[in-house]
C-alpha cells in the first residue's frame, strides 16, 4: 500500500500536533478512507517529516542567534530510554526552536548553540547556566519572583515582599501605559522613583532576615541562609536583570513565552508516559519546533505538515532561506 503526502501529512498531524497514540491514528484513518495504515508507517512519516523540516528548524536557530528581539528560554525535564532527559526551547513570538539533551546546563546551551554565539536580549528564570554568557544581555522572569514573593508573604508574614509585588506590578502598569502613548521609555524621574523604592524594599527585607550566625563548627559549602533571604540576595544581586523591562521596552515581564513552547512536550509526556528512543524525542522536538513556528506565523499547520512531505516547507519570511531556495 501507498499513502500520499496528504494521508501521511494527517497521520504526523494527529500523533504529533494532537498527542493521539499510534494505534488510535491507525483507527482514524481508517476510519477516514477504510484502511489502516501500520504503526510503522506513521513511525515512518514522523521520521520523514523530521527530516523535511530540519532546514527550517535550523534557519530558525540562525535567526535566533542573530535577531534584535528578545528570545526566551527554559527547559523541562523529559522520560528518554527510562532516563532523565531535558527538552531545551529558544523562542520569540515568530520562532521555536525545541531540542533534547541528556544535559541540562551549560553543556546542552553549547551544543544547541544559541546562546554561545548570541550578544541580543534573553528572558530566563534566573537558572545558573544561563549565566554563563557573558555576551548575552540577561533579563529574568518576574512571574517567577511574583510567585516567591506571595509564598514569602504567605507563608513568612513579612510585609517587605506584600509591598514589593505591589511595585513589580506598579511599573509593570507603568511600562504599558508608557507604551500605549507611544513612548519608549519611562520618565527620569518616574523611573528614578520606582529604582528608589525598589532599593528601600531590599534594605527592609535584609534587615529582616540577617544573616545565620557563624557555626562553631564550619562545614564545608554554603550556609543555608533561608528562603526570604535567599530571595532578597537574588533580588539585590540581579537588579538590573529583574527591572529589565523597566529599561528596554524590548523586554517582556515574564518569560511566560517559553512555558507555553514547552506545554507540548509536558502533555506529550502526560499521554504516552516517556519517549522509548532517543531518535523519537528528536523527532517529537523538530517536528514540534516547525508547527509551532508556522502557527506562529498564521498558517494552517496541516496545509504546512502538507509542504513539508511535498519538499517545500514553509519558511517564514524573515529566516534565510538556503541557497537551493534563496535563488
Amino acid at each position: 500500500m501507498q499513502y500520499g503526502p496528504r494521508i501521511k501529512a494527517q497521520a504526523v498531524y494527529l500523533n504529533r500536533q494532537h498527542h493521539i497514540p499510534v494505534e488510535r491514528t491507525r483507527e482514524v484513518v481508517k476510519d477516514l478512507y477504510g484502511h489502516a495504515p501500520s504503526a510503522a508507517t506513521i513511525v515512518a512519516a514522523c521520521r520523514e517529516m523530521a527530516e523535511r523540516v530540519k532546514p527550517v528548524n535550523e534557519a530558525v536557530r540562525e535567526y535566533l542567534v542573530r535577531t534584535e528581539e528578545p528570545v526566551h528560554c527554559d527547559e523541562t525535564g523529559m522520560r528518554v530510554e527510562g532516563k532523565l532527559h531535558w527538552a531545551h526551547v529558544v523562542s520569540t513570538e515568530r520562532g521555536t526552536y525545541l531540542a533534547v539533551h541528556p544535559k541540562r546546563g551549560r553543556k546542552a546551551l553549547d551544543d544547541i548553540g544559541i546562546l554561545p554565539r548570541r550578544q541580543g536580549i534573553a528572558v530566563h528564570d534566573g537558572y545558573s547556566s544561563y549565566n554563563q554568557y557573558p555576551e548575552v544581555q540577561h533579563a529574568r522572569c518576574n512571574a517567577h519572583h511574583l510567585r516567591e514573593l506571595t509564598f514569602i508573604a504567605e507563608q513568612y508574614e513579612q510585609a517587605w515582599a506584600s509591598r514589593m509585588i505591589e511595585l513589580l506590578l506598579e511599573i509593570k502598569e507603568a511600562v504599558e501605559e508608557a507604551k500605549e502613548a507611544g513612548r519608549d521609555s519611562l520618565e527620569n524621574r518616574q523611573r528614578s522613583d520606582f529604582e528608589r523604592r525598589y532599593d528601600r524594599l531590599i534594605a527592609e527585607g535584609l534587615k529582616m532576615n540577617p544573616p545565620p550566625p557563624e557555626p562553631k563548627v564550619k562545614k564545608r559549602g554554603r550556609r543555608k541562609e533561608g528562603k526570604p533571604r535567599n530571595l532578597i540576595k537574588r533580588l539585590e544581586r540581579y537588579k538590573p536583570e529583574v527591572l529589565a523591562f523597566m529599561d528596554d521596552f524590548r523586554v517582556p515581564f515574564d518569560n511566560n513565552l517559553a512555558e507555553r513552547d514547552l506545554r507540548m512536550v509536558k502533555l506529550k509526556q502526560k499521554v504516552s508516559g516517556c519517549f522509548r528512543t532517543l531518535e523519537g524525542a528528536q523527532t517529537f522536538c523538530r517536528i514540534r519546533s516547525y508547527i509551532s513556528t508556522s502557527r506562529k506565523n498564521g498558517q494552517r499547520v496541516l496545509e504546512t505538515l502538507v509542504m513539508a512531505l511535498t519538499a517545500k516547507p514553509f519558511y517564514p519570511s524573515f529566516l534565510r532561506l538556503p541557497p537551493a531556495l534563496s535563488g
